[in-house]
């Protein structure tokens, strides 16, 4: 048998370091410590040549239990929909109107951090409900 692998979780964008600011406030991740030898990010992101300044970003689940997000710049943009997206437990265990007030009071604190509400997936014989919404950079996540 096999063990469990560590993973993290890649975003390809523009602006890795506003993208994962976003997402450390979403998930209630944090920024790891630079590199040693430098006091801050700023101080490791001088020293690298220009065409890698900004070129990635990283955060971290501050517990150790999730996986760490990648952010790394690439030229083109978002042209169509994610093949892969985070769905974010905040309803779990919950149900009808209760999970909808949770789904609503996340969407609602995560519209002034740049997210945009794409629509809310109401509950089937299937599936609870849960909302659809994009990042700062129009990749595609749900609140669940």
């Amino acid at each position: 048998m096999s063990s469990v692998k560590h993973f993290q979780v890649t975003f390809d964008c523009a602006e890795p370091e506003r993208v994962a600011r976003f997402w450390c406030e979403v998930l209630g991740y944090v920024v790891p410590p630079p590199p040693e030898g430098f006091a801050t990010w700023d101080d490791f992101d001088r020293s690298l040549p220009p065409a890698d300044k900004g070129a990635w970003f990283a955060c971290v689940d501050p517990s150790g239990v999730g996986p760490r997000l990648f952010f790394q710049r690439v030229p083109e943009g978002k042209v169509a929909k994610n093949r892969l997206h985070l769905d974010v437990r905040v309803g779990t265990g919950l149900v009808g109107e209760e999970r909808l007030a949770v789904l609503e009071a996340e969407c609602a604190r995560l519209l002034p951090l740049g997210a945009e509400r794409v629509r809310l997936l109401q509950a089937d014989d299937e599936n609870e409900s849960c909302m659809v919404m994009r990042d700062i950079e129009g990749n595609e996540f749900c609140l669940d």
